[in-house]
């Protein structure tokens, strides 16, 4: 979960201001969380609480009215919807990554992200980006190696991941839609040596950095088993105190 809100955070520098190397800053005084992180968060919160998906999301959201939501999910959060939005937003799989941690068994995995992601993104697209995300994130945890994962992925949701992230960079561009920017994070971390590498690889990308960077970041904390420790210093001291506090029980559930 840490390696997730990392990376958004790590990325979230680039998100309008696209760089397209791996050479950068990890961390600057513009380096700040978004939506990305509240809405991790809030699932964290519902599954360590037993809370109700819908309730939270709107509790957790409304406490950071700025964080960067997209329209679409503006308007739900702020607003007596009850009903989701038909969509397939990448917003679907960012905040996925605390139940491929949480859950220790695939099947469970995969019926919880659809339960998750249903509350907001109920479009096919967006179901199977959070799955996928969550899985990779399991079988990454579990001990499968990056040949297995990138197997399973392929055959089970349809991403092409054979692609090159130096083919792929050169004229990637925005787009914040579940089956545009999923299989690049997950190629991201197919191409990675650690957790730092993974991240400034998502990011170098460009695109929707941020978000492909706290996708990425899930993953890449579960196969590489933690995330460094001062990535981990300086990601906590820029979170709040409630959202570090639901941090920090998230952790101690899964011990």
């Amino acid at each position: 979960m840490l390696g997730a809100i990392a990376g958004d955070i790590i990325g979230s520098v680039y998100e309008w201001n696209n760089i397209k190397t791996t050479d950068f800053p990890l961390f600057s005084d513009r380096s700040h969380f978004t939506d990305d992180t509240v809405m991790t968060v809030a699932v964290a919160e519902c599954l360590i609480s037993g809370k109700d998906y819908f309730l939270t999301f709107k509790e957790i959201g409304q406490k950071y009215p700025d964080a960067g939501y997209g329209d679409a999910f503006r308007q739900w959060l702020f607003s007596r919807q009850t009903e989701p939005n038909n969509s397939f937003g990448n917003g679907a799989a960012m905040r996925i990554s605390p139940i491929g941690f949480f859950f220790n068994d695939l099947d469970s995995v995969l019926s919880k992200a659809v339960k998750c992601t249903n509350i907001t993104h109920d479009h096919p697209e967006a179901r199977k980006g959070a799955q996928a995300v969550a899985a990779a994130i399991f079988l990454a945890r579990t001990g499968k190696t990056k040949a297995e994962i990138k197997d399973y992925v392929e055959k089970s949701f349809g991403y092409d991941l054979s692609r090159r992230l130096d083919d792929i960079r050169p004229n990637y561009k925005f787009d914040a839609s579940c089956q545009g920017s999923v299989p690049e994070a997950i190629i991201a971390f197919l191409e990675s040596t650690d957790y730092e590498d993974t991240v400034r690889k998502a990011v170098s990308l460009g695109g929707d950095s941020d978000t492909i960077a706290c996708i990425t970041g899930g993953i890449a904390e579960a196969f590489y088993k933690g995330v460094p420790n001062d990535i981990i210093t300086k990601t906590r001291a820029l979170l709040t105190p409630d959202l570090l506090d639901v941090v920090d029980k998230f952790y101690e559930h899964i011990k």
